[in-house]
């Protein structure tokens, strides 16, 4: 992926609900400006979630996404209010469309209640057929005609300035000072993508330079070579998860360490949870079940870190017998989860923020120990306190996991 692309799970979705044939489709080919969706006077006409990338502003990148009708019937119809309940966990803000002629319908009211229950801001759209009626904008009521192109302007403008919470969750730069020095150790292995760097790194050396800091980046075969000539000690070493035992005997201990994964749970808003959650890996026994998710579909390796050298690594720490299951991408994440003693989920580059969040509140509210990569790795190398020393609320939350598992 190139440095100026930007990746879904960084974009804002913003996602079009609503009954049948009120105008979704409509109304996002004219955000758009394009034909994105198939427009159709028959029921039913959108089947599967249509998404379109874009940017506004002030808002920034974002996705669009067209949804089936929730008030669809029949065995097929139900499949397709599926898809839309999927990307509803996926979803930063929700438009709701409805008929300007009919208004709220019971089903409008129960997707207002399953926003507020997935606690995903919303705004509710009227969509007009035409020019007849007489209703104006209100502070409570949006209304356009996607068919006439009316009040466009004025929904865009009202998405584009929509404050959001996720907004706030910073990745890096808030530990920086401008001209401080990080490294950044990326190992370059049969598992590292052709060409190219993995998304975390891309991010965290752009939030790097967002700040006015630098950094140089090495191989674990370096990092001994690269530090010793510094005329001066980095601010912050970052290393990928899988290289934290070499890289913690090489970095000394009062330079602070971390990983590229931490840094995306703590911008995913899990670390909190994550280092909560991650005590449960010594209370696992034989026969316990343990969910490995990703947030992406790739092609699996001997090297693998999640189905290969987690499992090993989770194994050889319990002495336990475990059973293990594994989740890719969003669409794969398992909607029965009950059956898990942990949930082990992956930095969620490629998830979007509110994504990750329905997996820590569906965990916590099932009291599923959750926790992600970088902080399990860390942990089963006795430097996890370490590797979170820089971040006080995650460090506050190891503590007192530390103290309630004992």
């Amino acid at each position: 992926m190139a440095f100026n692309t930007v990746t879904n799970g960084e974009r804002v979705h913003i996602s079009f609900f609503g009954c049948r044939n009120v105008g979704k489709s409509s109304l996002v080919n004219a955000i758009t400006e394009q034909k994105v969706a198939v427009v159709a006077p028959t029921k039913g006409t959108t089947t599967d979630p249509v998404k379109k990338t874009m940017e506004l502003f002030p808002l920034g990148p974002v996705v669009l996404t067209d949804t089936p009708g929730f008030d669809d019937v029949g065995n097929l119809g139900a499949l397709r209010v599926e898809k839309a309940q999927q990307i509803l966990r996926q979803t930063d803000l929700a438009v709701l469309v409805v008929s300007a002629e009919t208004g709220l319908q019971a089903v409008d009211r129960q997707l207002c209640q399953l926003f507020k229950t997935r606690q995903v801001p919303y705004l509710i759209v009227y969509n007009k057929s035409d020019l007849a009626s007489a209703q104006q904008d209100t502070a409570e009521k949006l209304f356009v005609s996607a068919k006439l192109g009316t009040g466009i302007t004025a929904l865009k403008k009202r998405l584009a300035n929509f404050k959001l919470p996720q907004q706030a969750r910073p990745l890096l730069g808030d530990l920086l000072q401008p001209q401080d020095l990080v490294i950044l150790v990326t190992p370059i292995d049969s598992s590292a993508p052709k060409g190219r760097l993995i998304l975390p790194q891309q991010l965290v050396i752009r939030d790097i330079l967002d700040h006015h800091a630098y950094c140089t980046v090495t191989q674990p075969q370096e990092l001994a070579l690269t530090l010793a000539n510094l005329k001066q000690p980095p601010r912050l070493v970052i290393t990928d998860s899988q290289a934290f035992a070499q890289v913690a005997k090489i970095v000394p201990p009062a330079i602070a360490l971390t990983s590229f994964s931490i840094l995306m749970a703590r911008h995913k808003g899990i670390l909190t949870a994550a280092v909560k959650g991650v005590t449960a890996i010594d209370r696992l026994q034989t026969g316990d079940k343990v969910l490995i998710a990703e947030g992406c579909t790739h092609q699996r390796q001997c090297t693998d870190i999640g189905s290969v050298k987690l499992p090993a690594w989770l194994t050889a720490h319990t002495g336990k017998k475990l059973t293990f299951s594994f989740a890719s991408a969003s669409a794969g994440y398992p909607t029965d989860l009950t059956q898990f003693a942990l949930i082990l989920q992956c930095g969620g580059c490629m998830l979007t923020s509110q994504e990750m969040t329905n997996r820590m509140q569906e965990a916590k509210k099932l009291q599923i120990p959750l926790t992600n990569y970088g902080t399990a790795i860390a942990y089963l190398n006795g430097i996890l306190a370490r590797s979170i020393n820089m971040l006080p609320a995650a460090r506050q939350a190891y503590q007192v996991a530390q103290r309630n598992a004992n």
